[in-house]
């Protein structure tokens, strides 16, 4: 593993040499903001609290985490770097991880930078910040879930198009379990047993506890292991 630190230090910083980080950063922060208060009325709701802000980030980030994930691997096979790369004293394992991580950490600053809505409520109330911090461990969790679906269809392809219509399409499925209507559809389907079984692969359904300043083992546990299994077919997909 001693090869995933040189690996995560070239990838991170590499966001931030593109002037795309930063549209990516401009464009998160307005539409996470922007649903809060156009869509979820946060300041209507007469409560110092952000649960109408942390409540759109499973659909905020359907979009723009598999922008942000569909390079990681189909632009390296597209240019013929990967073969350059793995020419290199550096396992599969270790590379799928630098990249994977920084990533990660490049998606966890754009959710830190939101850090003016939590001073907001704070200003204009007295929210709990337990909940606050709590909201936000969860978001960069489910994240990292996201991203490492993303990893993997990024491996699957040269063409980023198609990595990103392949990465919406799965976390749109694994979305689309947990969220109330579908829910509802399942329960009208299945014995109410089996329709919380499904319901238990969502990213939703993981997430809303944290939402609620709710740290539940097993929905820490969910994301990470999502994001490990994922990572797991990453390397499979380029040994093959």
């Amino acid at each position: 593993m001693q090869q995933v630190l040189p690996v995560f230090k070239r990838e991170f910083l590499g966001y931030f040499r593109s002037p795309v980080a930063y549209v990516f950063l401009i464009v998160f922060l307005i539409a996470a903001v922007g649903l809060a208060f156009f869509v979820g009325q946060i300041f209507e709701a007469g409560e110092a609290s952000l649960e109408r802000f942390f409540m759109f980030h499973p659909w905020l980030f359907l979009f723009l985490v598999p922008a942000a994930g569909m390079r990681l691997w189909s632009e390296e096979k597209r240019t013929g770097t990967v073969e350059l790369l793995f020419t290199l004293p550096i396992t599969t394992l270790e590379a799928v991880l630098g990249k994977y991580l920084a990533a990660w950490a490049f998606l966890c600053t754009a959710i830190a930078l939101s850090f003016p809505m939590a001073l907001t409520v704070a200003y204009l109330g007295d929210p709990d910040w337990g909940v606050i911090l709590v909201s936000y461990l969860g978001s960069m969790l489910m994240a990292g879930a996201y991203l490492g679906v993303c990893s993997l269809t990024s491996a699957l392809t040269k063409n980023q198009v198609i990595s990103f219509v392949l990465s919406v399409t799965v976390c749109f499925v694994l979305l689309l379990l947990g969220w109330s209507v579908f829910s509802e559809v399942l329960e009208g389907l299945f014995p109410v047993a089996v329709a919380d079984a499904i319901a238990n692969f969502s990213f939703i359904t993981h997430f809303d506890p944290f939402t609620k300043g709710i740290v539940d083992p097993s929905d820490v546990i969910f994301f990470l292991s999502l994001s490990a299994f994922a990572l797991f077919l990453n390397v499979l997909a380029l040994e093959r």
